[in-house]
Order: structure tokens, then C-alpha cells, then sequence
């Protein structure tokens, strides 16, 4: 397990990670997402012992990371800032990465190069950017490292090869219960590829969350009234204890957003109501929708939900 305490890292006088606590548990596909500048990238870098905590502390299976050979050898890093010798190709650098980590498997990069099917003779140099981006995750997963970082996890990659990166991802989790923190500028993709996400916003993590309870703690109700929808709607559902975290009109018909569970929301709501509505229906809520109601619950007026590091 990895556990950050009141973790800080400061570049100048900005707080790049501000105090951040989060434990994040073994065998689990952890997201990270955010606003713009959140931090994610500087956390990713200080679990992998890039960098040194300024302060608070931060500790793998209860033992610091930063200067820490033992634990920093079981942690493969992909940065989003891709680095590769130069003029060398790919088998040039899987004998770099078999001379300096004795957990590097050839067996498995022969196996990765054949699934990625990248030249593994061709200079790194002439690939594009997806095929570095693979080429680094080949190299990474050819570790079978306990933990795996990727920044920018699908930057660079077609459908069919995100489909491919995950799978491989997954294989790894499954198998030997490795762990993978992995940080996307898109939420659909990491709600297609997580089981824990985390929302950071000015280098803390304001809310986090198990996929599988990630929705269930908030409704999207559409209602439809035979006239005017009453004008203290808002009034009445807070009287019955629901808190409208966004509520819209258009005509006789009321969306509103609830900070509850759909089945304890829809009951409590027919009792709340004056008229009664004529009609209402549950409605899916977009992970999109989630992070941003929840950042606007914190005060972070976003408009859209936002992500980047």
C-alpha cells in the first residue's frame, strides 16, 4: 500500500502538492484526475522517488520511497515526458533496462514486442508518438514491477491500441497483483480502466472514490408536471432533507441533481412535492457530471469538469 500523509512539494512559491493524504491499496487500478495544474503529474513523481517531499510524509508498505533503492526498484514509472537514448532502438534499450533492473524480463519484452508489433530494430527516433508512448509502456511492463505509474496513460494511442495498453494493464493487476496509479486527460477512458479514481484540484485530493460507489451516492432525476412546476420546488426538497446540488426548468418539465442515492432520492421525493408530479424518471449521471458537481460542492466553480497535471 502507498500512503501519503499531509504530503507537500513546493517549486518556488507554489504548493504544487498542498498537504495531500490519500492511501492507495495494493492490487488496484487507481485514476487520477483534475483541473488544469492539480498535480497530478508532481504526485506521480514523488511516488516514484523523483522527487523529495517537502513535507508530510509518503511511504510504500511503511517504508519512505525517496532515496530508498528497495522500494524505488519495485516502482516502473512512465513519465508523459518520454525519454529514450538517442539513435537507439528499441532492443537497444530493453538491454539498457536488463543492465539496470534485475526484475526485466526479455521473455516478456520479446512477448510485448509481438503484441505492440513494433520494429524492435527501428530507431525509437523515427517512431510517432503513439509508437513512443508504446514503446515505453512495453519497457515499463516488461519489469512486471509491483507498482506501475503512467502519466498520461492513452496520449498518443488509437482506440484499438487503449484497448490494448488495458488489457495488458489488467493481465498485470489480475495475475500479480500489482498495482497501477495512472493519471488520463480523458474521464470516459479511466472510467473504462479504474476500480479507484481520485479528483485533484489545486494539489489536493478533494474527493475519491471506488468505481462501484462512485454514482451511487448522488441522483439525476427528471420530473414532468401536468402545469407550472411548483416555484418553491427547492424549498420542498430540502424540507424532506434533499439537497439540490443543480436544479433546471424547461416548460413543465424539472431536472434536478441530488446529493442522494436514486432509490432513498425517489421516494423521498414523493412525499416532498406539491403537486405531485406526473412523471419521474431516474437518468444516468456521466462521470463528467459527477467530478464536476462534486468540485462545484467544494467551491471550484469549473462550468465542465476539466483534467490535465
Amino acid at each position: 500500500m502507498i500512503e501519503a500523509t499531509d504530503l507537500t512539494k513546493r517549486f518556488g512559491e507554489v504548493a504544487a502538492i498542498d498537504r495531500l493524504s490519500c492511501q492507495i491499496p495494493a492490487g488496484a487500478i487507481y485514476g487520477l484526475v483534475g483541473s488544469n495544474g492539480a498535480g497530478k503529474s508532481t504526485l506521480l513523481r514523488l511516488i516514484a522517488g523523483v522527487y523529495q517531499p517537502d513535507e508530510g510524509t509518503l511511504a510504500l508498505d511503511g517504508e519512505p520511497i525517496f532515496e530508498n533503492p528497495a522500494r524505488k526498484a519495485e516502482i516502473a514509472f512512465v513519465s508523459d515526458e518520454l525519454y529514450f537514448l538517442p539513435q537507439a532502438n528499441l532492443k537497444r534499450m530493453s538491454e539498457l533496462y536488463a543492465s539496470a533492473f534485475a526484475d526485466f524480463s526479455h521473455a516478456r519484452f520479446d512477448e510485448l514486442v509481438k503484441i505492440f508489433e513494433l520494429n524492435p530494430k527501428k530507431r525509437i527516433g523515427a517512431f510517432s508518438k503513439g509508437m513512443r508512448r508504446q514503446a515505453a509502456l512495453l519497457l515499463a511492463l516488461s519489469r512486471h514491477p509491483r507498482y506501475l505509474l503512467i502519466d498520461e496513460i492513452f496520449d498518443g494511442l488509437d482506440p484499438v491500441l487503449r484497448n490494448l495498453v488495458r488489457k495488458q494493464i489488467y493481465a498485470d493487476v489480475c495475475d500479480r497483483q500489482a498495482t497501477a496509479i495512472v493519471s488520463s486527460h480523458s474521464l470516459r477512458e479511466l472510467e473504462d480502466t479504474c476500480d479507484h479514481l481520485a479528483l485533484l484540484h489545486q494539489g489536493r485530493i478533494i474527493f475519491e472514490s471506488e468505481m462501484d460507489d462512485l454514482q451511487t451516492g448522488l441522483s439525476k432525476l427528471q420530473l414532468v408536471f401536468e402545469g407550472e412546476p411548483p416555484a418553491a420546488i427547492e424549498r420542498q426538497l430540502r424540507d424532506a432533507g434533499l439537497e439540490p446540488i443543480k436544479l433546471s426548468r424547461l416548460g413543465k418539465i424539472v431536472t434536478v441533481i441530488l446529493d442522494a442515492p436514486p432509490e432513498d432520492a425517489n421516494k423521498r421525493l414523493v412525499a416532498a412535492l406539491d403537486p405531485k408530479p406526473l412523471m419521474q424518471e431516474s437518468l444516468p449521471l456521466t462521470l463528467e457530471e459527477v467530478f464536476t458537481y462534486k468540485m462545484e460542492a467544494f467551491g471550484y466553480h469549473t462550468g465542465e469538469a476539466t483534467s490535465d497535471a
